[in-house]
């Protein structure tokens, strides 16, 4: 049959653009053809034993209605008009509110995933679905909407990675609300706040900032830009106040971002892949809808624009000057030959993830890393009683120090750990300016906190004294970059310590340093999974000189993507490999060469 004899009168659209997808009648990548085949699938087993949901046409309606008879955009050239939803965003509301449960009329899905590029108006949808948690979402029996139950008191967070882009959603959704007379008749719109005029409640920004993250039973929870969080605690502190409400949905919508390694978005986006190709079990409960230019996809092909665009498909003054747009920014970013500029944009205009760096010292191979990982307990049996070369890079004062241990095991392999310290009064700064949680680690044991504000050396020797007597290791040598160490490193000889200062010059550090990857990509190399170490390595550049020698660096000299606790690991390595056979290192202290 040809598909332009197909005819879809009477079909709902969700049920339409489902079929048209999967019928190649409408441009679209992998994911979104396994979203609408999932749906497909689902219409025919809906209402049996084993899947006992149903696809309530009127629940999806209800919602569309609400955004074209209530809600007008805010910004851009149709602001102040009113919502017209597009085929895509049709089937994306439409799964989402339109699944509910057989018998109760409970909402089926409670976690949503949408990655879509930017343009194509996440922040609208939000803000509208966001009004609709306070007022228009309900429970009725499939079929029957005449027995409709609300939520008393309904709470809507709209989550971000900060107060700013938290408040950009709360914002537009404020704006919405005023523009429109049916929605101001029912919600005290407020500079501050946002609340049902009968039944209470709040909508309200949330950020790592806001007190009281955990005290709410949410009805409905939007993670914005969610690529931007460096740990998914706000992702997980909220979806723990679900189980109060009826039917809580989350909503975690995002681009792709440019730190493939080490963001939770992205981990999350991997595990959903996995589970949209089939390769692990269905989450029945958790839609998933990852719109994006593909591997193997030239992202210089304008007619492939659409996969992660899918508003270039419509026929509107809207989706032209969005082409235009994207057009702009992609030769300003090739032309330029700027890779910041070049990752911007195959991030944000065709949502395809990124390293941080092209010269990435583990790039590609992080994941053999962290396979390499043991717990913690059996790193520490592992290392038990043996000889320890412990590693310095003190850094400055006010912000991380590392701390590493190398450990030659009698199998050949070696073993890894490393500790940091940062003052305690800059902490919240460097969670800031970093965007990882060293209060958290510092919880965990990863990491310690010294009192003031800068690091406290007398910590450093604490914490080698104290793994030295409870674990029984055996410190060889203190390994130490000379910068900023040689008053503590006379203190810790004057108590016993024999410490080799490590010169920071290519012809010390090439060999230790492409031996130490040498061993990831052999797996001769055991750690205890720091997480806080395996971010400094996944942080780490790689710079090489004319002969192909090696060290490793920070993307810029104020950079706050860290690399201590492995700088601190490759000064003890320097040491370890002595006797290995694999380095003459008095020639290489001898014949150092600064020149670089």
């Amino acid at each position: 049959m040809k598909t332009s004899s197909i005819n879809f009168e009477g079909v709902h659209p969700t049920n339409q653009y489902a079929a048209e997808i999967v019928l190649g009648m409408r441009l679209s990548c992998e994911m979104e053809q396994l979203a609408c085949q999932r749906h497909l699938d689902d219409l025919h087993r809906q209402a049996t034993p084993d899947f006992p949901y149903v696809f309530d046409e009127s629940r999806a309606n209800r919602v569309f209605d609400w955004f074209e008879r209530c809600c007008r955009h805010v910004r851009g050239p149709f602001s102040g008009e009113l919502i017209e939803l597009l085929p895509f965003q049709k089937f994306d509301l439409g799964c989402v509110y339109g699944w509910v449960h057989m018998e109760s009329g409970k909402r089926r899905f409670r976690k949503a995933f949408h990655m879509r590029a930017r343009g194509n108006v996440k922040s609208t949808e939000m803000s509208g679905l966001a009004l609709y948690g306070m007022m228009g979402d309900c429970i009725y029996p499939p079929g029957d909407p005449s027995n409709k139950r609300y939520e008393d008191s309904p709470e809507v967070e709209c989550a971000a990675v900060d107060k700013q882009q938290a408040k950009r959603v709360w914002l537009d959704a404020a704006k919405m609300g005023e523009n429109s007379p049916d929605i101001g008749r029912r919600l005290n719109i407020k500079k501050t706040y946002v609340e049902h005029k009968t039944r209470g409640g709040w909508l309200r920004p949330l950020s790592k900032d806001t007190k009281n993250k955990d005290s709410g039973a949410p009805c409905l929870v939007i993670i914005d830009e969610y690529h931007a969080h460096p740990t998914s605690e706000i992702l997980d502190v909220s979806y723990s106040g679900f189980g109060k409400r009826l039917q809580s949905l989350m909503q975690i919508i995002s681009t792709a971002g440019k730190d493939a390694e080490n963001s939770p978005c992205k981990r999350e986006y991997d595990v959903l892949c996995k589970m949209m190709r089939g390769d692990i079990p269905m989450n029945e409960t958790y839609f998933c809808m990852i719109r994006e230019l593909e591997k193997d996809d030239d992202p210089h092909d304008e007619s492939l624009w659409p996969k992660p665009n899918p508003i270039l498909q419509e026929d509107n003054e809207y989706a032209e000057e969005l082409r235009k747009q994207i057009r702009a920014e992609h030769d300003e970013a090739y032309n330029s030959g700027d890779p910041a500029k070049i990752r911007e944009f195959l991030t944000k205009r065709v949502n395809r993830w990124q390293s941080d760096s092209e010269n990435k010292y583990m790039s590609g191979i992080m994941d053999q890393w962290k396979a390499l990982a043991v717990s913690r307990d059996a790193f520490f049996d592992l290392v038990h009683g043996f000889e320890v070369w412990n590693g310095l890079d003190l850094s400055k004062t006010t912000d991380l120090t590392g701390l590493g241990y190398v450990f030659r095991l009698p199998d050949g392999r070696y073993a890894v750990t490393a500790h940091g310290f940062m003052p305690e009064e800059r902490a919240t700064q460097h969670e800031h300016s970093d965007r990882v949680p060293y209060k958290q680690w510092a919880g965990e044991g990863w990491c310690t906190l010294t009192p003031g504000a800068v690091v406290d050396y007398s910590y450093i020797k604490a914490h080698m004294q104290k793994m030295e007597q409870d674990e029984f290791w055996f410190p060889k040598e203190v390994c130490y970059d000379p910068y900023n160490a040689t008053h503590f490193t006379q203190q810790l000889e004057a108590e016993g310590y024999e410490r080799v200062e490590i010169r920071q010059g290519v012809q010390t550090l090439s060999e230790p340093t492409k031996y130490f990857r040498e061993l990831v990509l052999k797996g001769l190399i055991v750690h205890d999974g720091s997480p806080l170490l395996t971010w400094c390595l996944s942080n780490a550049i790689e710079v090489v000189d004319n002969n192909g020698n090696i060290k490793l660096s920070k993307k810029h000299k104020d950079d706050s993507q860290r690399i201590d606790l492995i700088a601190a690991v490759i000064n003890a390595m320097v040491r370890a490999m002595v006797g290995d056979g694999r380095i003459d290192l008095n020639a290489h202290i001898m014949n150092e060469d600064f020149s670089f």
